[in-house]
């Protein structure tokens, strides 16, 4: 079971990861240099694509970490992957709480006729990014630790 579940493990989490590194390499620098107009629409281009994916990948990392925490053969690998799974159940309780209201109210939005009383999201919306992505990051080098346990 364990071979089976690592490597899927890895996968997710690595998929994860690599979204939430590309955010901070280029995606949300990009966005946050953007005037506000164009701003609104490419979070609408971007959300739209990765919405559907992210939770996937979370959801399954927080399981199998859950799953290989009980199942792992040694102690020590058990303790990361529990230590993996808590981390990377953070990022989809921030995503829901913090980051998904503003990308549901942007998809609301006409680019071209914004309202008076326009906030720009971006300062508050890439901080709690940072925060999710930084996290999704230690959670897989956690669960490579864990892994280092198992070989």
């Amino acid at each position: 079971m364990l071979t089976v579940l690592a490597p899927l493990l890895l996968l997710l989490n690595g998929l994860a990861a690599g979204v939430m590194l590309g955010t901070q390499l280029g995606g949300f620098p990009y966005m946050a240099s953007l005037p506000v107009d164009r701003y609104v629409y490419a979070h609408a281009f971007l959300g739209r694509r990765y919405d559907p994916a992210m939770p996937i990948c979370l959801i399954g990392t927080v399981v199998l970490d859950a799953v290989l925490a009980f199942d792992a053969p040694r102690a020590g690998a058990q303790a990361l992957f529990a230590l993996a799974g808590l981390l990377t159940a953070t990022t989809p309780v921030i995503a829901v709480t913090k980051n998904a209201p503003v990308n549901r109210w942007m998809r609301t939005l006409d680019p071209d006729n914004l309202p008076a009383d326009f906030r720009d999201p971006r300062p508050e919306w890439g901080a709690w990014n940072t925060r999710r992505s930084w996290i999704t990051m230690a959670a897989l080098a956690v669960n490579c630790a864990a892994l280092g346990f198992l070989l």
